[in-house]
């Protein structure tokens, strides 16, 4: 019986794909095998020595320890992609409520007194201070073209705009879902200086810090859109403001509310609601349940951040050994003649690495002898190791 903690309210959808007989699910355990959370920062917690996974239902993971969680053996799942659709929706909303003027526009309308009439003759009078313009034949720069980056970039072609990418890492499977019209632009300086509208879809780190700051912003176009739905922190919000008083930018559009944001007219704020659909939970719960529910059972490591990709199918009859060691020479060698010693035949064996972690998959004709299993985990540089039934 597998014992998963949960840390926040996750999915019925998601935990529905734990089968009750083989899965004990709770918000207390002292000993789990997994956990699931969504927003729960783990930094300050200490990792029960029986830990093997951790799933985020969710994309960033920066409530996670995972340098900690990589030194124990602890593999990592998030759910890139599963909210994608419900962060592509608020973008594009984003977009319109900016160059609309729609939440002042709103704000104008619900503030107007007196009687109908009087109401109606505010509203004709009131109506050319929230002039806007029209999105097709503008350009959009998309930061980062994931799961999510691509599908705005596809919406936005489709709606008429121009649309120029930045993504030195896009994978082949991004590329080959990517809209033919969409323009690569070189830099990231390449792409500021030649869009009306820019968003980002990059995770928050030392390089992505405050990639608009106020030296971007004045090689910007006039009157530019900016929209950050991926993590406080990319956007410098003091340049930002500045850059709104002083007329070179148009509209900020944000999910992370500040006391310098949260009221300035040409600030759109909302209350991190990215991926705050019920299909989006629901597609995020699932996905690393399934993740989770696959490594624990099987050993198969599928979108983890720490771990390499590894997916081997059971061999009938077999018995199957996960190890996850540093990345190291002569690791197979100990791992192999350790097996041997046990007098125990290979039948498959996958191994990969990634960075500074390998990760092993063998399928063997007998079960392994907890004496073995011992043995191999005393072998310097092995971080973890099991039998998996």
């Amino acid at each position: 019986m597998y014992k998963i903690l949960t840390l926040n309210n996750i999915s019925a959808a998601g935990l529905d794909r734990l089968p009750r007989h083989k899965y004990e699910v709770a918000s207390e355990f002292t000993s789990p095998d997994g956990i699931l959370l969504r927003s729960f920062k783990m930094h300050e917690m200490e990792i029960p020595a029986s830990l093997k996974a951790v799933g985020r239902a969710g994309a960033g993971v920066n409530n996670i320890p995972v340098d900690k969680m990589s030194e124990r053996g602890v593999a990592v799942f998030n759910a890139p992609g599963a909210n994608a659709n419900a962060v592509k929706e608020l973008v594009i909303a984003g977009m319109l409520m900016a160059c609309r003027n729609i939440p002042q526009a709103w704000d104008f309308a619900r503030n107007l007194e007196g009687t109908d009439e009087e109401i109606a003759k505010a509203t004709e009078a009131g109506k050319k201070n929230y002039g806007g313009f029209e999105l097709p034949g503008r350009t959009l720069g998309v930061v980062g073209l994931g799961a999510i980056g691509v599908r705005i970039a596809n919406t936005a072609i489709a709606l008429g705009m121009k649309v120029i990418g930045f993504d030195p890492g896009i994978t082949v499977r991004g590329a080959w879902q990517l809209d033919a019209g969409v323009q690569q632009a070189g830099s990231v300086d390449e792409l500021l200086s030649n869009s009306d509208f820019i968003t980002f879809h990059v995770p928050l780190v030392e390089s992505t810090k405050h990639l608009i700051n106020a030296e971007r912003l004045k090689t910007m176009k006039d009157n530019v859109v900016v929209l950050n739905f991926a993590r406080g922190g990319i956007v410098d919000d003091e340049a930002m403001v500045k850059a709104l008083d002083e007329g070179k930018a148009y509209a900020y559009v944000c999910d992370f509310p500040t006391n310098l944001l949260k009221k300035h007219p040409r600030v759109i704020t909302l209350p991190h609601l990215g991926a705050s659909t019920r299909e989006a939970e629901e597609n995020c719960a699932i996905m690393v349940a399934e993740q989770v529910k696959d490594y624990l059972e099987n050993g198969n490591v599928v979108n983890s951040v720490n771990f390499p990709e590894v997916v081997m199918a059971r061999s009938e009859g077999a018995f199957r050994l996960a190890v996850v060691n540093s990345n190291v020479p002569n690791m197979l060698g100990q791992i192999s003649s350790d097996l041997a010693k046990a007098g125990l035949n290979i039948i498959d064996m996958l191994n990969k690495s990634r960075g500074e972690l390998a990760y092993t998959l063998v399928d063997v004709d007998k079960e392994p002898p907890q004496a073995m299993l011992d043995e191999i985990a005393s072998i310097e540089g092995v971080l973890a190791v099991r039998a998996i039934g």
